[in-house]
């Protein structure tokens, strides 16, 4: 099977915000410009920041809605975090370790883009724990 892709489209509200938190924030490349949305390349899958007029409202937390990346390697998460701590982005949860010492040990944090949009980025220390581990029931924090 060739590479696939992932593909998202997000709501924002101004196009300039959305290049300096990506772009110069995150290190994505742009890619097309139409007047009302910017394609993305964020580490090499497809994200598509849509203007809407629609109000954008910030959520209670991090659930039900947000999205990111699973590193497969611990140093890339660790240079994404320091990028992120460098150029000053909103964190909306600091980096922490969640479920230490289990099969599901991973360490996360997460960003706030200026359109309350809540990206996760996240390394688990056991590659099985990615898709598998079916037997552990814990998925996230506890709600």
């Amino acid at each position: 099977m060739q590479q696939t892709l992932f593909h998202l489209a997000f709501p924002v509200s101004n196009l300039e915000q959305t290049r300096e938190f990506y772009v110069d924030g995150l290190g994505c490349e742009p890619g097309r410009e139409g007047g009302r949305s910017l394609i993305l390349n964020l580490y090499g899958h497809q994200i598509v920041a849509q203007v809407t007029q629609e109000p954008l409202m910030p959520q209670k937390g991090i659930y039900p809605r947000h999205f990111g990346l699973v590193f497969t390697a611990e140093a890339d998460w660790e240079a994404l975090l320091e990028r992120a701590q460098h150029k000053g982005l909103k964190f909306h949860q600091q980096p922490k370790h969640r479920f230490v010492d289990s099969p599901l040990e991973h360490c996360t944090f997460f960003l706030e883009d200026p359109f309350y949009n809540l990206l996760e980025f996240k390394f688990y220390c056991h590659p099985s724990a990615i898709f598998g581990e079916a037997t552990f029931a814990q998925v996230g924090d506890p709600g």
